[in-house]
């Protein structure tokens, strides 16, 4: 009995000796056993009600793991607020379809149907063929050239059945890249809605190129660049450096006519990227084929939310324009971004005067919800010497 008595006070000695060992002894001691006690009770963060929101809010949309989706892109710049919704489904493990369409106020209406094989090449390169047919019923028409102003504008419409395909590849995974491209389609200009005149009303076709015409084109275009963004509906860091040229050709043989764009944009991070400076340059040249009009709706142009922000679309046109734009971008979260921009461009009928004098100008402060790879809403208060301007859009500025 009293061996067994001393084994149970033996065990209780022991037992309690551990305890005993935890009392700090010294001031180093006391803090260890504190980190010791805090750490027994970490616990992963959990993100406020409003995050949590806007997280569940952010992975409805940026997630690409629905088959329905919102869809906000209008027919035409210029067209207003855009409601669309598309649907989309995989015809094997990367590849799908994707059918959408769209309708703003102003009676801008598009449906399409786009197949999209993106890891063709061992992820080196994506083939898309798209079909569909959009509507434009207001599209603004100011004069030719630097002159013009807003008191000119007229409206025309067009109607425009398309089908196309295009493939990229990227022989070094990112970096050097080359695009194709073929399409066929049919433009047929027509008279303009809204409250202003109609183009008609104000030109002729000897004064207006292209006027009630209806050219049908086969454009092919091919791209050679290089291309180090992740993703290029949201970049941080990164560049493209492209020259992509174009041939339109008229099967009537009269309003055929080529073009080339010359682009850059630079992304620079700064601070770990909680800063980029991101930077985009554009010139488009148009010239006839062989003594044929260029229609006034086939020309380059400059105005709307994503280059020349606070003037409205199509604002300056002519056969030769030049846009720069600047932005300082500070990254506010996982899926907010602000940013201070500034933009200037000019028109001209001569490449010669495509130079930084009187050129139009604007700035403006932005926000952008994000996801990694694309920017499905974008707000912007822009300046100009013509007023103020707000951009609602779904897509990147650049």
């Amino acid at each position: 009995m009293k061996r067994s008595v001393s084994g149970i006070v033996l065990a209780g000695v022991l037992g309690a000796g551990p305890l005993w060992a935890q009392e700090p002894t010294t001031r180093t001691g006391a803090i260890e056993q504190a980190e010791d006690a805090k750490a027994a009770n970490m616990m992963p963060a959990a993100p406020g009600k409003a995050e949590a929101y806007v997280t569940r809010i952010s992975d409805v949309f940026l997630s690409g793991q629905m088959h329905w989706h919102t869809f906000w892109q209008s027919a035409y710049s210029g067209g207003g607020f855009t409601l669309g919704a598309g649907y989309t489904r995989y015809v094997s493990s990367y590849n799908f379809i994707d059918v959408r369409g769209s309708y703003t106020f102003s009676g801008y209406k598009r449906i399409e149907g786009e197949f999209i094989a993106p890891q063709l090449f061992g992820r080196r390169g994506n083939l898309s063929v798209l079909g569909g047919w959009r509507e434009a019923t207001q599209v603004g028409f100011y004069g030719f050239g630097m002159t013009s102003t807003e008191a000119n504008r007229a409206n025309y419409s067009f109607k425009q059945p398309y089908g196309s395909a295009r493939l990229e590849v990227f022989p070094m995974r990112r970096g050097l890249m080359f695009r194709g491209g073929l399409e066929s389609t049919r433009w047929a200009q027509n008279p303009g809605q809204g409250d202003v005149p109609s183009v008609e009303t104000v030109y002729t076709p000897s004064t207006l190129p292209g006027l009630d015409t209806s050219p049908v084109y086969f454009h092919s275009q091919g791209t050679v660049g290089f291309d180090s963004r992740l993703a290029r509906g949201y970049a941080r860091r990164g560049a493209f450096y492209g020259v992509t040229f174009h041939d339109f050709t008229d099967t009537d043989g009269k309003q055929g006519f080529n073009q080339v764009d010359y682009e850059g944009i630079q992304h620079i991070p700064i601070l770990r990227e909680t800063w980029v400076i991101s930077l985009h340059g554009l010139v488009q040249n148009a010239s006839s084929k062989n003594g044929q009009q260029i229609p006034f709706f086939m020309m380059p142009s400059i105005g709307g939310g994503s280059d020349l922000r606070a003037y409205a679309s199509w604002r300056l046109r002519d056969l030769n324009s030049l846009l720069l734009q600047a932005e300082w971008r500070v990254i506010a979260n996982r899926f907010l971004d602000m940013a201070l921009f500034f933009d200037a461009g000019k028109v001209a009928a001569h490449r010669s005067d495509l130079d930084l004098s009187g050129m139009k100008t604007d700035y403006g402060l932005g926000f952008r919800l994000h996801g990694p790879m694309a920017t499905p809403l974008r707000i912007e208060f822009t300046k100009g010497s013509e007023g103020f301007g707000l951009v609602l859009a779904a897509s990147e500025a650049f």
